[in-house]
């Protein structure tokens, strides 16, 4: 049986959901886009974003690959991955998500085992409607070192100090990286368009790298 959900532009929170209802609710809706699910020990919300989220999504995933290409930098996309653990009644599925410190522990696996394997090194998250659950604990939980998040307006970078996010001035992964040079350029592709700020920032990276 095939489970159908309507999209709504606001977060449905259901109580008392079973974690094996969860896992075959993540089975029924693989095949159907645009369907955000975060379950959080017993709550589970559906979530289907809108065009903003989704643009802004792949916006500052394109930022991580930019500079990953010009720093070198071996990194697995993995999107909006589902990450979920039973052991801590958890799940959720990032905006963008990235493995670059650990990329060659995960590099050959075909299927991450969260319960094996370490959680993505950088998760990027568009807060552009509230979630109801706290995202930040899901990913501490999981131990996320990284977490960019962004709600339209400002971009804010986190790192993980124990079980806490603290706020950085600069990226822990990138170091020479503010979230105003970001939030420029975001600004600047609303005038020259994606493909034309993004080839911007490219040039804006290699300044900052001594690269000609």
């Amino acid at each position: 049986m095939t489970t159908t959900l309507i999209q709504t532009p606001q977060p449905v929170l259901l109580r008392n959901v079973s974690w094996q209802t969860y896992e075959s609710l993540l089975k029924d809706l693989e095949e159907q886009a645009g369907i955000r699910l975060t379950y959080d020990r017993g709550l589970l919300q559906i979530m289907s974003p809108l065009d903003p989220h989704e643009s802004y999504k792949k916006l500052l995933g394109r930022f991580v690959e930019t500079l990953t290409e010009e720093l070198n930098i071996n990194i697995r996309s993995l999107g909006s991955r589902t990450s979920k653990r039973e052991d801590l009644q958890r799940g959720f599925e990032p905006d963008q998500c990235y493995y670059i410190q650990n990329e060659p522990i995960v590099r050959q696996l075909e299927q991450i085992d969260l319960n094996q394997y370490p959680p993505p090194d950088l998760i990027i998250e568009i807060d552009i409607t509230s979630s109801s659950i706290n995202q930040f604990d899901l990913y501490a939980d999981f131990g996320v070192p990284e977490v960019w998040r962004y709600d339209g307006r400002r971009l804010r970078f986190y790192q993980l100090e124990g079980k806490q996010y603290v706020e950085r001035n600069t990226s822990p992964t990138f170091p020479f990286l503010s979230p105003s040079e970001i939030v420029r350029f975001l600004e600047q592709q609303k005038t020259v368009g994606e493909t034309a700020m993004i080839r911007l920032f490219r040039e804006w990276v290699r300044s900052q790298i001594g690269e000609e």
